[in-house]
């Protein structure tokens, strides 16, 4: 594509929003102010309690927004909606231009990727990955997921002064958990890494040319990569979950199947939604019980609470802030009429936070017993695959941590990462104190 072809996409996609928003911002608008104000990047919590006072759903100037549970678990669950992908909503124009500057590259929001299909399709691809990623599949992963991390840990035994935790520990943890999923030899998990950092924003609308250039060329990079080593899996297929795959669609009736598109979109978004959510609850995680020490002891006292623990964690700080979805048709949604073809902006993350379903929402409380209540993962026919692996990878790899280095303590500034639809730490510094024995 030529540079100016390329640049005009990102017009389209980015740059009119992204200067309209920045007006728009200065003026008060909802929508804006969640894409541009960066005071409400820096405080989704504060920003999502001022807008739930403007009612359930709250009307911007070019979509509607729902910081309300019950709101948000109805749009998720109505076949009344349906999911966006990149460039759905634009004017018939703008339209026209995506589509003539299209890249062909797999996207995670543009089909045939499970975020962004609907049935039959969608029915189709999930019930055959679904046919492989069996809650039994998950449940066997737990043993590799406590070894990588007592690998991990060990390896930090003996560090002193300052240590980047989320670079050290979780982000390797996952990216070790999804690789062996998807059958990636271990001299290819530090590109998954970078792929996994440069394709984070592409979630995002709005953004810079310059963090559009590193999506792109993030996601080139990640789809060459991504055909050769389904390629390799064909011819010799391992027994990770990758090769199971492939296999069990080759073997499906006609119409079952899953086309090379189809799959390669499948390993994408195993890949980056496996990594990208894991690794910001990791973060999130710690950084929220090391300011909470009183926690610490009592899960080291009552170690049964932990997966509480962590439905509270996601809950508190959700690793995906937000979706979004379309009307298919004039629907009343908590007394407002959604017109065909409107969208609505589902802050998950307000949601979590909603004094009508939280009793003092804003308490990071490890006993909350409606904690699981959450909609961290989603919900209806496109909840989270992964929400069990996820779920594994959090207990395990905090409980972990913690029971390696109980002295651990927070060391200086963190800095968040630069995407607003995925929330947590790109760096978090912490000093680690003595660390006890893995079998201790």
């Amino acid at each position: 594509m030529s540079r100016f072809r390329h640049r005009l996409r990102w017009l389209v996609l980015h740059g009119i929003v992204r200067g309209l928003s920045t007006v728009g911002a200065r003026r008060g608008d909802p929508q804006a102010r969640l894409i541009a104000d960066p005071a409400v990047r820096a405080d989704p919590a504060a920003f999502a309690d001022e807008m739930r006072a403007r009612g359930p759903v709250v009307r911007s100037r070019t979509a509607l927004m729902t910081f309300d549970h019950a709101v948000a678990n109805e749009v998720l669950r109505s076949d009344d909606f349906h999911v966006m992908s990149l460039g759905a909503g634009l004017p018939a124009v703008l339209q026209r231009i995506n589509e003539k500057t299209s890249t062909g590259l797999l996207h995670p929001i543009e089909p045939p990727s499970l975020l962004s299909i609907e049935p039959p399709d969608h029915t189709r691809c999930r019930k055959m990955v679904s046919s492989v990623f069996t809650t039994r599949a998950v449940a066997a992963l737990h043993d590799r997921v406590q070894d990588t991390a007592d690998q991990l840990l060990d390896r930090l035994e003996g560090r002193s002064g300052t240590v980047d935790v989320v670079d050290a520990y979780c982000a390797q943890l996952p990216v070790a958990v999804i690789s062996d999923i998807l059958g990636v030899p271990e001299a290819d998990r530090q590109q998954i890494l970078k792929f996994g950092e440069l394709a984070a924003p592409s979630l995002d609308i709005g953004l810079s040319w310059k963090q559009y250039q590193s999506v792109h060329e993030g996601l080139v990079e990640f789809n060459e990569w991504l055909i050769h080593h389904l390629d390799e899996l064909r011819r010799n297929p391992g027994d990770d979950l990758m090769s199971q795959l492939i296999q069990a669609s080759a073997q499906a009736e006609e119409g079952a199947q899953l086309s090379q598109r189809e799959l390669l979109a499948t390993a994408g978004l195993v890949l980056a939604a496996g990594f990208e959510t894991t690794v910001n609850l990791l973060g999130n995680g710690i950084r929220m019980l090391l300011q909470t020490p009183g926690h610490l002891e009592t899960l080291a006292a009552r170690p049964e609470l932990w997966p509480t623990a962590v439905e509270e964690i996601l809950r508190l700080d959700s690793p995906v802030q937000m979706s979004a979805r379309f009307a298919r048709r004039d629907v009343d949604i908590a007394g407002t009429r959604i017109r065909r073809g409107e969208l609505i902006i589902l802050h998950l993350a307000g949601a979590n936070r909603d004094p009508k379903v939280f009793t003092d929402p804003h308490r990071f409380d490890i006993e909350r017993e409606n904690a699981g209540k959450h909609l961290s993962f989603s919900g209806g026919r496109h909840f989270c695959l992964g929400a069990a692996l996820a779920r594994t990878e959090g207990g395990v790899g905090l409980r972990t941590f913690f029971e390696r280095y109980p002295g651990a303590q927070l060391a200086g500034a963190a800095q968040r990462r630069d995407t607003r639809v995925l929330r947590g730490w790109s760096t978090l510094p912490i000093t680690l104190g003595s660390a006890r024995t893995a079998l201790a």
